[in-house]
């Protein structure tokens, strides 16, 4: 897919012509697969392709940006004009002669996506569907899905950067649906890494495919959840997510600089509980949210967030560092060239503790032990969310109890943060896909279990 330096260097003059401060283009040759298997038979096999690449200019803080499929020296060009004059009257500039930045990669890839034999991905799905139905026959339903992509990215700015990447993400997912004596309960779960699929040949898919039926047929005897303000204990790895959402999409620039963040101008001050550190890691080798560069050519970083209970950074791309004036942290994401990139999230995630998880249940005396998180709302504005729980259970006099249904967690993240009272040290993150406005990027959350002194609970029982 490599545009070579002088065609990349014309459209950057180009997009320079009428008194823009800074350009950069964005390429893109994306591979996707996304295989299904429903009713015990493959469903769907799809797959695509995206190429073209988004041109961006600044003028001061005002962003413009085009996109364009045609990657010749005229496509380019044309497009890079037609960016320049719907804003700019200056007088024309030149982009920095390009220098290449080495390619290097901490991420180990095996076959590529269209180099595997498709048969032996189904295989997989079958297996999911074969164990789930086996392991109850109150299994209704199976979906079994395995979605692929591999994306090669070019990118060249008018301060002389030019760059290129490889990223490798895999994920397989699976939906099981259970009817017990009348009650209709369903629970999902998913597996998957940046990298490529062979992974799957050492995972173990039955057990996977055992502990999903087994909590949708733990959801069809459960009491619905108590409703109330009570001590609650959160899992670690996708527990991680109320993080990420109520309090991670705060310190992101996208918000801080339009001072539209509960956590603007608190850098230096104590926003969290002692015990809490928060970090966010493109670094991690083959990590789901990891980069070997960001989508401006940046080198990812590890990014301290809060230490010990001080807010350290925020979460920095290049317009953002225009508009504040920190340090850029490498953390500039986009879905695809379809979207200007802007600050957002790599693997997240509160650091591991001293405590320990047993210790954490022993001290609550009545409360909630919320097992796995599901999916909700938050205003980035404020930090208030609404979170389901999927899977939960009561705590009664130090130890976990019966299993509830139905509970949701309600808070305001800067308020969470100052009610953790004990993070264990058993660490574990977990995959997601994060929206926002430069589209649905991977993202890892995390963290330990975490001890909440006190939370809201929305639930049915009294």
């Amino acid at each position: 897919m490599l545009v070579q330096p002088h065609i990349l260097t014309k459209a950057l003059d180009a997009a320079l012509s009428t008194g823009a401060d800074f350009a950069d283009i964005f390429l893109e040759d994306t591979y996707s697969s996304q295989l299904t298997v429903l009713n015990s038979k493959p469903e769907q096999a799809i797959v695509g392709q995206l190429y073209g690449a988004g041109i961006r200019l600044f003028f001061g803080h005002e962003i413009v940006y085009v996109t364009t499929n045609d990657l010749s020296e005229t496509g380019l060009v044309k497009a890079a004009l037609n960016a320049a004059q719907s804003r700019g009257t200056g007088g024309a500039k030149k982009s920095m002669p390009l220098l290449q930045v080495p390619f290097d990669t901490i991420h180990t890839y095996g076959e590529k996506p269209w180099e595997m034999n498709r048969d032996r991905k189904f295989q997989w799905l079958n297996a999911i569907d074969q164990h789930s139905r086996a392991r109850n026959s109150a299994v209704t339903q199976v979906e079994a899905g395995l979605n692929e992509k591999f994306q090669r990215v070019q990118i060249a700015n008018s301060k002389g950067l030019m760059a290129y990447d490889e990223r490798a993400y895999s994920r397989i997912r699976m939906n099981t649906f259970v009817e017990h004596n009348g009650v209709k309960e369903s629970s999902s779960e998913d597996e998957g890494h940046m990298g490529t699929s062979e992974i799957y040949d050492q995972i173990n898919l039955k057990e996977l495919a055992e502990q999903t039926v087994d909590r949708a047929m733990m959801l069809t005897t459960a009491a619905y959840a108590p409703a109330g303000e009570m001590p609650v204990v959160i899992d670690n790895a996708f527990g991680g997510v109320i993080f990420h959402e109520a309090c991670g999409h705060g310190l992101e620039t996208t918000s801080v600089a339009k001072d539209a963040s509960v956590f603007c101008g608190k850098l230096g001050q104590k926003i969290a509980h002692e015990s809490v550190t928060a970090i966010d890691d493109g670094t991690i080798e083959n990590g789901w949210g990891s980069l070997n560069m960001d989508d401006e050519g940046n080198k990812t970083k590890k990014t301290t967030l809060i230490e010990n209970g001080v807010l350290k950074s925020y979460i920095v791309d290049e317009m953002g560092s225009r508009q504040t004036g920190y340090e850029i942290t490498g953390s500039g994401r986009r879905q695809s060239y379809k979207y200007a990139p802007a600050s957002r999230m790599r693997n997240t995630f509160i650091a591991a503790g001293k405590d320990t998880f047993e210790d954490m249940i022993r001290d609550v005396d009545y409360g909630l032990y919320a097992k796995k998180m599901g999916g909700g709302s938050v205003n980035p504005g404020t930090g208030d969310y609404n979170f389901q729980v999927g899977e939960a259970y009561i705590i009664r006099n130090g130890r976990i109890e019966e299993a509830v249904k139905g509970a949701c967690l309600i808070g305001r993240g800067i308020d969470t943060l100052g009610k953790i009272t004990k993070v264990s040290n058993d660490l574990k993150l977990a995959r997601g896909m994060c929206g926002s406005v430069s589209g649905s990027i991977p993202a890892a959350v995390g963290q330990p279990q975490i001890l909440v002194s006190s939370l809201m609970v929305g639930g049915r029982a009294k």
